[in-house]
Order: structure tokens, then C-alpha cells, then sequence
């Protein structure tokens, strides 16, 4: 490709996206904004930009793509100051793990235009920040591409070959769709994690030090930033809020079987997370 792709905010994910555009050869042209002038002159330096701007205006001025990767309470805001910049024509996508209202205001910001179409790559780690990005973060990766039935469908097929082009593997799903699904998969599991770590942190702090594989894999998340993710939390409350009726229910049987000693019960609630584990599919 020729084109300029802007990438705003980098952190891991955009950060990855960048570096990813680098090594497969996507983009004539990658320009970067980031919010802090420290991160600006740190980015100026790295092979895999070729322009830093000191502004979101700037940045996105003759990009035919840009790529929105700042926290999930940042992008309709970036979205809106950066619209009446764009390039006519131009696509805005973005890697929050929301989608619902960030889908439909970014639609009503852009319109007339460019385009937003809403994206959501399913990789990432505990760490943050451009400087543990990799060009090989999104490699068989689930990626959610989330278009509103009004998008413009030849913008929906370019934001769904650029997802692929980075290795992703991906699906199309309506954001609210979307929004359900990842409440379940990502975001439960997350407070699970957490809520696990928090109530661990109340006993004897020396059972820290006995902890074997199991605590350390079942609690990896835990480590991720608080701030992040109670924008997430806040962003996707409803469906949030029904992932943890459902699984206070499962918790509740399961305590309930173990109470009442009927242990065919919990059996066959252990085989069943069992089956369910096993037909993960495997990750790269």
C-alpha cells in the first residue's frame, strides 16, 4: 500500500499495530500521535514511524486510515476533535474492547466525512505502554470487527482485510452483540481474577510465597491496570452486571452441591468446565 495510516495514543495495542504495519508492508507512510510530549520524542526515534505529530489535527491530515488506541472513555472525544480533519473518504477504526455507543457516536461524528468502523482485536498482556509492543501481538487472534447496519460496507471490507492483514482472524458482529459476548469472555474474567487477588490479599501475606502454577495463571490478569479497567467496567456496566448474575448462579450451585455433599453434582459440573477448557483452540 501507499497510503498513511495515523495511529492515535499508542499504547501495547497501537504501539503493535504500528509495528505490525512495519513488518508486513502495509502502509507507505505511518504517523503517530501521543498525548504526552515525552512519549512524542521517545516515538520519533523508533524504525517503525516515519512521523510523530504534535497534534491529533495534525496527525491525521491525508491519512486514509486511522487507527483510534486510546482507553475505551478517550475515543469519541479523539474521534470528534479529530472529524472535521479528516481526508474525505477517510476510515477511522479503533481497538476499544466497547463498542456499543463508541460505534454509534463514532458513526454520527464522522458522517459526511469519512467513515468509523468500529474494531476490537482480542490480543494483548498484563503490560502496557508502546515500549512492550510487537509486530507479532495479533497473530491468530481473535479480532471483532463491529459495523452498524448503516456503514458504508466497502469500509467495513477494508477495516476487516486490515485486521487480517495483521493475522488476525475475524469475525463481524453488531456492537451491542459484541458488547454481550466480551462482558462473558474478557470482562468477567477479568473481575474474577481481580475479586480473587482482592480476597487473597486479606489473609496471611506470607501464602503469597506457596503459590504454584495455578493461582499464577488463573490470576495473570489481575496484574493489568485498575484505571484501564474501570473504564471498561464502566463502559460495558449492563452487560457486565448480567455476566455476574449468571456466574453467581453457576458459583452458588456449585458451593450448593459441595454443602449438601452431592458430589455426582459437582462432578459433573467439573467435567463440564473440563470440556469446555479442552475446546479452547489453541493459541499461536
Amino acid at each position: 500500500m501507499s497510503a498513511t495510516i495515523a495511529i492515535l495514543a499508542p499504547g501495547l495495542l497501537g504501539g503493535s499495530v504500528a509495528r505490525a504495519i512495519r513488518a508486513r508492508g502495509l502502509a507507505g507512510r505511518i504517523v503517530l500521535w501521543a498525548r504526552r510530549p515525552e512519549s512524542r520524542l521517545a516515538l520519533k526515534v523508533q524504525p517503525w514511524c516515519d512521523a510523530v505529530a504534535d497534534t491529533p489535527e495534525a496527525a491525521v491530515a491525508g491519512a486514509t486510515l486511522v487507527v483510534l488506541a486510546a482507553p475505551v472513555d478517550r475515543i469519541i472525544a479523539l474521534t470528534r476533535q479529530i472529524a472535521p480533519h479528516l481526508a474525505p473518504g477517510a476510515i477511522v477504526t479503533d481497538v476499544g474492547s466497547v463498542k456499543g455507543e463508541i460505534c454509534r457516536l463514532g458513526h454520527i461524528a464522522v458522517h459526511g466525512r469519512g467513515h468509523f468502523v468500529g474494531a476490537h482485536p482480542m490480543a494483548g498482556s498484563e503490560k502496557t505502554g508502546w515500549e512492550h509492543a510487537s509486530a507479532t501481538l495479533f497473530d491468530r487472534r481473535a479480532c471483532f470487527v463491529t459495523p452498524l447496519p448503516e456503514t458504508d460496507p466497502k469500509a467495513v471490507e477494508t477495516v476487516v482485510q486490515f485486521w487480517r492483514d495483521l493475522g488476525c482472524e475475524v469475525t463481524t458482529e453488531h456492537p451491542d452483540k459484541h458488547d454481550e459476548i466480551v462482558a462473558h469472555i474478557s470482562h468477567l474474567p477479568q473481575i474474577v481474577a481481580s475479586t480473587l487477588c482482592a480476597f487473597l490479599a486479606r489473609k496471611d501475606p506470607r501464602w503469597r510465597n506457596h503459590a504454584g502454577g495455578g493461582l499464577r495463571d488463573t490470576t495473570r490478569i489481575a496484574a493489568s491496570d485498575p484505571h484501564l479497567w474501570r473504564t471498561i467496567l464502566e463502559q460495558n456496566r449492563d452487560e457486565i452486571l448480567r455476566a455476574l448474575n449468571g456466574y453467581e448462579d453457576e458459583l452458588h450451585a456449585l458451593r450448593a452441591a459441595l454443602a449438601n455433599r452431592d458430589y455426582l453434582d459437582l462432578v459433573a459440573r467439573l467435567e463440564r468446565s473440563q470440556a469446555y477448557r479442552k475446546e479452547f483452540r489453541p493459541l499461536p
